[in-house]
């Protein structure tokens, strides 16, 4: 039994989605993507929105296109594509099944292989709010296919940091949808560490860059464009003496192995052996991973959220569904308050995960496109100047934590649903009559790739322990509401705030170590005021929101007081008892 209907549409059958399309402030998020539209002249500029009504006109369609194609083309054959996998040849090549082949024929007619890349190179221009939505409605489709179309990150960095002439060459063949990409990170011995990479980068008699080594977990390694961290300073061990490469797919990259995974076969994850490979240098010699890497990671990270969020959308639909014919005692399901909560639950989870998702990725459009401003036309004038240097230091310290905290919550959020909806439908759940066994699958990679759930606590707790939190939560409380129900549900978010300061303070008494260990409670606390504040704002313009925020806020208020209380108990048992509590390493399988 397949997911969902024929002729529905993803975009436009998604009241939340259409609701934050409609709610955030999409008049400047495309009023800085399009530079307050003075994009009058070059290549390209014939397709330029007029003024900010055409931009969010024209996002809209594109949203609708893709909802179409999502609902209507993709979601019929995750199935059969889950079912069939890819194959390796011989000659070192892959071969992606028909399906998804014919998937990312119908994604690039439809012109959305270009999602984010500038005009002069064919692309659509779109803003990253509007691709993260993009990337949740494929991947409700088919988790698996946005392994290709969620990677248009790399023709992203080539746009952001390459030379010019490696731009012409490249990123017209991929807003075209002729070349699809990888990155090449880790290694057998280097996975979350990736000061490790130990690839070798070295130029042969001719000046050419050439790449020689294994990488090991890549996404889509059978990609044309493989972008390749390695180290091209032998002498430098630490991330120092890393840089960014550009590899093509051909004779001296093969595919060594392809790897049998629990979900998401339709993506092949594969083992690449670099014979040689000749390669280009990416812009500077050691920026690498100090630059380039985390820059093309934040960006994977953000899309590997919106594919969680894709995914629990989808478990929740099929949960939800069922709940409502299944009928046991003489009634539906969801007359059982035990399953009715649950479907409460799941649904708030995924609304609050999208919430702070789509949050971040409009931080991300001020930054980026500030960023641009600043490289590329910095002001003349010294007080604008010096204003955009400010905004570029708040943004870049905000998303230092949002990223990962988005990464963290959309994906634990994602196996939550889809085990709870598997849940739901209990037995038929378990069976593959259903897609939801698949859902849970898919969702259980979105906590292990583009870093783990404990990686992504640990660069979020540093932004919450260094002020990014208690400033970003100041300005939502400056906001007075007109009602006296939402400013009393703000007060206890205010109040959550204050206990988070304090289990702050305590924290750093106590260092690093300590910081780790109970990054996660204060993490989740953060969290639970972010989005209340966010709920909020939205409940003012939905009488349905007003509800959620209540629930939300009324739920994860104890929640935030346990976490404070255990964090502020000085216990540090799981690291000084460890031997003790953990027992002995087992001696056999």
């Amino acid at each position: 039994m397949e997911a969902e209907s024929t002729m529905a549409n993803f975009f436009t059958d998604n009241e939340d989605i259409r609701f934050l399309f409609d709610h955030m402030d999409l008049r400047a998020v495309a009023d800085v993507q399009e530079d307050g539209f003075t994009r009058n002249h070059g290549h390209g500029s014939e397709f330029a929105p007029l003024d900010v009504e055409d931009a969010i006109d024209n996002y809209r369609r594109v949203l609708t296109i893709a909802g179409d194609l999502a609902a209507n083309f993709i979601a019929p054959r995750a199935e059969t594509v889950d079912r069939e996998g890819n194959t390796l040849n011989e000659d070192g090549s892959v071969t992606l099944g028909r399906k998804v082949r014919e998937n990312l024929k119908a994604l690039c007619q439809a012109d959305l292989m270009g999602f984010t890349l500038p005009r002069e190179y064919g692309g659509l221009n779109c803003p990253t709010l509007i691709y993260t939505m993009a990337i949740e409605i494929i991947s409700r489709a088919d988790a698996s296919l946005m392994n290709i179309f969620g990677l248009q990150g790399i023709a992203e960095t080539i746009n952001a940091f390459a030379d010019r002439q490696i731009k012409n060459e490249y990123l017209p063949r991929f807003a075209r949808g002729e070349l699809t990409g990888a990155m090449a990170l880790t290694e057998p011995d280097a996975g979350s560490d990736l000061q490790a990479v130990g690839l070798r980068a070295w130029q042969d008699d001719d000046g050419q860059w050439r790449l020689t080594g294994v990488k090991r977990f890549i996404t889509n390694g059978c990609g044309d464009v493989v972008l390749t961290l390695a180290r091209s300073e032998p002498d430098i061990k630490d991330g120092r003496g890393l840089s960014l490469f550009l590899a093509e797919r051909g004779p001296r990259l093969k595919v060594r192995h392809l790897e049998e995974k629990l979900g998401i076969h339709g993506s092949p994850t594969c083992e690449l052996v670099y014979d040689d490979t000749p390669a280009k240098l990416i812009g500077e010699r050691q920026l690498g991973l100090i630059r380039y890497v985390m820059a093309l990671m934040n960006g994977a990270r953000l899309g590997v959220a919106a594919q969680a969020l894709g995914v629990a959308e989808a478990a929740y639909n099929e949960a939800r569904r069922y709940a409502h014919t299944r009928k046991q005692f003489g009634v539906p399901i969801e007359q059982l308050p035990a399953v009715a909560e649950m479907v409460t639950e799941m649904k708030i989870a995924v609304e609050a995960a999208r919430t702070l998702v789509y949050e971040t990725s409009r931080i991300c459009d001020l930054e980026n496109n500030n960023l641009r401003v600043l490289e590329e036309n910095p002001p003349a004038d010294k007080e604008e100047l010096k204003k955009r240097k400010g905004e570029a230091r708040v943004y870049k310290r905000l998303n230092g934590m949002l990223t990962p905290l988005s990464k963290y919550v959309a994906a634990e959020m994602s196996i939550r649903v889809a085990n709870d909806a598997l849940q739901v439908l209990g037995g038929s759940g378990y069976m593959t009559d259903y897609p939801v066994e698949r859902y849970l699958r898919d969702a259980r990679i979105t906590n292990i790739y583009e870093g783990t759930t404990q990686m992504q606590i640990v660069a979020a707790v540093r932004g919450v322990c260094g002020g990014a939190f208690e400033s970003y939560v100041n300005k939502f409380e400056e906001h007075e509401y007109l009602d006296n129900q939402l400013n009393a549900l703000k007060a206890k978010l205010t109040e959550g705030k204050e206990l988070i300061l304090s289990a702050i303070k305590f924290i750093k008494e106590r260092g690093v170590e300590y910081m780790d260990l109970h990054g996660r409670r204060l993490v989740d606390a953060a969290v639970a005021v972010l989005i209340g504040h966010l709920f909020l704002q939205q409940a003012t313009a939905s009488e349905r929101k007003r509800l959620v925020a209540r629930r939300f806020i009324e739920t994860g208020f104890p929640t935030i007081q346990r976490d404070i209380t255990l964090i502020t108990s000085g216990d540090t048992s799981a690291l000084q008892h460890y031997q003790t509590l953990a027992g002995p390493v087992p001696s056999t399988r």
